[in-house]
């Protein structure tokens, strides 16, 4: 992972740098958003958020990515420093057509987990590391990490990052999106009744 260049972005909730990091290997790109002054001794807000065409562009209902999204700058503002990392691993890294797929075979009764296992993937393709490196170039070491997800907070521990502590990061369900989170909390073990 290399940063490539960094400007600033202007938002609703603030001035943010915009940080574009290339993968070497593939060619890949993610951004980070940071806010305000990192102190290096002091634990990070920081989220993590896996890139949701669907929700945080086309504003879907159904799915709470867009909410947690907006809920992530918001507290990062508020918190007066923070970094939130865009990882563009769309559809929890099966790809976008994929995900319409997916999204099909749910029209059709399946849940998301059941969906992906359809398409041949596995529940959660993505791949938190890449993060961690993100993490590591910024100088960033110790984290309070703002995720409702464990498989996350395992990940990215193990690739060398100290979450000191999981900030809950709830939003608002709908009807349309309730049999979706009901799946990540039963299916996936998402901590989503804080």
């Amino acid at each position: 992972m290399q940063l490539i260049e960094k400007a600033i972005l202007p938002t609703h909730w603030g001035d943010f740098f915009i940080l574009g990091f290339e993968e070497k290997k593939s060619g890949k790109n993610h951004v980070a958003l940071v806010y305000g002054d990192i102190k290096r001794n002091t634990p990070t807000l920081s989220r993590v958020h896996s890139e949701c065409l669907t929700g945080d562009a086309l504003f879907s209902l159904r799915c709470d990515c867009g909410n947690q999204l907006k809920m992530s700058m918001e507290k990062i503002s508020q918190e007066g420093s923070g970094v939130l990392i865009y990882h563009r691993q769309e559809g929890r890294n099966i790809g976008l057509l994929n995900k319409i797929k997916a999204y099909a075979l749910q029209d059709r009764g399946l849940d998301t987990v059941q969906a992906n296992q359809k398409l041949g993937f596995s529940a959660d393709e993505r791949d938190f590391s890449l993060c961690a490196d993100i993490f590591n170039i910024l100088k960033i070491k110790k984290i309070r990490l703002l995720t409702n997800n464990p498989f996350k907070v395992q990940m990215l521990s193990n690739a060398g990052i100290n979450i000191v502590e999981r900030v809950p990061l709830i939003t608002e369900k709908n009807p349309k999106n309730a049999y979706y989170l009901k799946t990540k909390a039963r299916k996936m073990g998402h901590f989503l009744s804080e």
